[in-house]
């Protein structure tokens, strides 16, 4: 029985043997739960708890999660992960940044460098902390310090989006 989604195969080619990746589709029946863990350092907001999508925002583009997701790991990028719980409620998390990853077994586990409920957040000192940052972008003195300052004002930029 094939359980993995990625196998790998050898391949002769021109008498060397060459590692060849292909997907699969899982033999095994269809999860019919998703178990999330989302976390940032400062707070636990799941832990291993059944919802019925998760959808992030990720630089490869925002994308959903329902059960039996194909494994993926990605880079969260600032915006707003959306929790569509078991009761049909949904929640919604302002996330930095961070990483995701999304395993064979349904469970998803959310790692934010920062994050909080949207309801939290304060658009007035994220137009204050724009303008702030983006005046650091042009006098910045270095490429580091300059590249600092473009992702505050990234961020920023997106939980103005978030609250309105």
């Amino acid at each position: 029985m094939l359980s993995a989604r990625l196998t790998r195969q050898l391949v002769r080619f021109n008498g060397r043997v060459v590692l060849q990746q292909s997907r699969n589709y899982a033999d095994a029946a269809p999860a019919s739960q998703l178990l999330l863990t989302f976390a940032s350092p400062n707070q636990a907001f799941y832990s291993k708890q059944n919802v019925k999508q998760v959808d992030v925002p990720s630089f490869s583009g925002n994308f959903g999660i329902l059960p039996s997701h194909v494994p993926t790991i990605a880079v969260i990028k600032p915006g707003i992960v959306t929790v569509y719980e078991e009761d049909g409620t949904t929640s919604k998390y302002f996330a930095s940044s961070g990483n995701i990853s999304v395993n064979a077994d349904s469970t998803v586990q959310i790692l934010a460098e920062e994050a909080c409920p949207l309801d939290q957040l304060d658009a007035q000192a994220a137009r204050e902390g724009l303008e702030k940052a983006n005046q650091q972008v042009t006098s910045a003195s270095s490429d580091e310090a300059k590249a600092e300052a473009q992702a505050a004002a990234e961020c920023y930029e997106e939980i103005i989006k978030a609250t309105n």
